[in-house]
C-alpha cells in the first residue's frame, strides 16, 4: 500500500518547517516520540513518512531529493523506517505464542511488542522511524485506540519509549490524544494534524437504544437484541454498529478512572468490530444472526 505524498510540504507547510528546522538543528531538537492526532489518518502517516525521509536523507532533505534513503522511504521499502500495526508479523508464524493466530489479530500485542524490542537491541546505520497506528486488511490505515493498541502492550514499550537507542524515533497516529494511555502521551510530543476531512463520531441513531447498555438486566437480552435487530434493518446496518462504537468511545474517554467499565467497554468495541466484519464477508453473514450473537455478548 502506498501512503507516501511527495507534496506532504503544501499540505502542512508550518508543522514540516518545525521539523526541518528541528531535525537540522546541530543539537537535533525534536523528541524521540511524537503523536500525531487528527481526523486524517493517512495525511498523518504522509508527515510521519516525509519526517522519517529527513532524518535518514544523506543530501540535505531537499523534497527533490533523489538519494537512497529518500527513495527507499517514498517506496517503503527502507529496512529502518517500518510502520507498525496489529497486522504485522503475518509472515513470521501461523501461530502466536499465546495461540491468538496473526490473521485477524484484534490488537499489537505483546509478541510484536517483544519483536520490536528484540530489534532495536542490534545496532543501526540508519535513523529508525517505528509509525504506529491500525489499518484493515485491505491495507487502508486506522487510527490508534486502546482495543488496538492495549494497555499491556502499551506498558511493555514504555521504557523503551522512554530510553530509546541513539537514532530511534517513534511516531504514533491516532484520532484523539485521550485515545492512547497517558503513560505513552506524555512521554510524547503531540502535533494536531489539520485535515479537510470532517470527524463524525456523532452516535444520535443508537444514543436512546445504546445509553447505559451495561446496566440491562441479562433477563432483558432478548428485547436489546430485537431492538438492535430493528435500529439494524431501518438504518444502514454499519452505521448502527459504527455509531455504537462511538457512544461507546466517548464512555471510555469520560470514564477512563473506572476500570471495570473502561475494560468491558473495549472488549465489546472489538464485539462491535466482529459484527462489522461479519457484515462485510461474502456472502455476508444473516444480520438477525449478527445482531443476536452481538446482543449476548454485549449484556451478558
Amino acid at each position: 500500500m502506498q501512503y507516501y505524498n511527495n507534496q506532504i510540504g503544501e499540505k502542512f507547510p508550518k508543522i514540516l518547517e518545525y521539523f526541518q528546522n528541528g531535525i537540522y538543528d546541530e543539537n537535533k531538537n525534536i523528541s524521540h516520540c511524537l503523536l500525531l492526532w487528527g481526523a486524517d489518518i493517512t495525511s498523518q502517516c504522509e508527515l510521519a513518512l516525509e519526517i522519517a525521509r529527513l532524518l535518514n536523507c544523506t543530501q540535505g532533505g531537499g523534497i527533490d531529493c533523489d538519494c537512497l534513503n529518500c527513495k527507499w522511504i517514498r517506496e517503503q521499502a527502507h529496512p529502518a523506517v517500518k510502520i507498525y500495526t496489529r497486522l504485522d508479523f503475518k509472515e513470521a508464524e501461523s501461530q502466536t505464542d499465546d495461540g491468538e493466530g496473526t490473521k485477524g489479530k484484534k490488537n499489537i500485542n505483546i509478541n510484536q511488542a517483544k519483536a520490536i524490542i528484540n530489534e532495536l537491541s542490534v545496532t543501526s546505520d540508519y535513523h529508525r522511524v517505528y509509525i504506529f497506528c491500525d489499518r484493515d486488511e485491505d491495507g487502508n490505515l486506522l487510527p490508534l485506540n486502546r482495543a488496538n493498541f492495549p494497555e499491556a502492550t502499551s506498558n511493555a514499550l514504555l521504557k523503551t519509549f522512554e530510553e530509546p537507542p541513539k537514532n530511534t524515533t517513534f511516531i504514533f497516529l491516532t484520532k484523539d490524544r485521550s485515545d492512547i494511555i497517558s503513560t505513552v502521551v506524555s512521554r510524547a510530543q503531540s502535533f494536531f494534524v489539520p485535515s479537510s476531512i470532517q470527524e463524525n463520531q456523532t452516535y444520535e441513531l443508537v444514543e436512546n437504544f445504546i445509553s447505559n447498555y451495561w446496566t440491562t438486566d441479562r433477563n432483558k437480552v432478548l428485547d436489546f437484541e430485537t431492538n438492535l435487530y430493528k435500529l439494524a434493518t431501518e438504518n444502514d446496518s454499519t452505521k448502527v454498529l459504527t455509531q455504537i462504537q462511538n457512544y461507546m468511545l466517548n464512555v471510555i474517554k469520560s470514564n477512563s478512572g473506572n476500570k471495570h467499565l473502561f475494560y468491558k467497554l473495549l472488549q465489546d468495541m472489538e464485539s462491535v468490530e466482529e459484527a462489522k466484519r461479519q457484515l462485510s464477508l461474502t456472502p455476508a453473514m444473516n444480520l438477525q444472526t449478527v445482531t443476536e450473537n452481538l446482543a449476548f455478548k454485549l449484556i451478558l
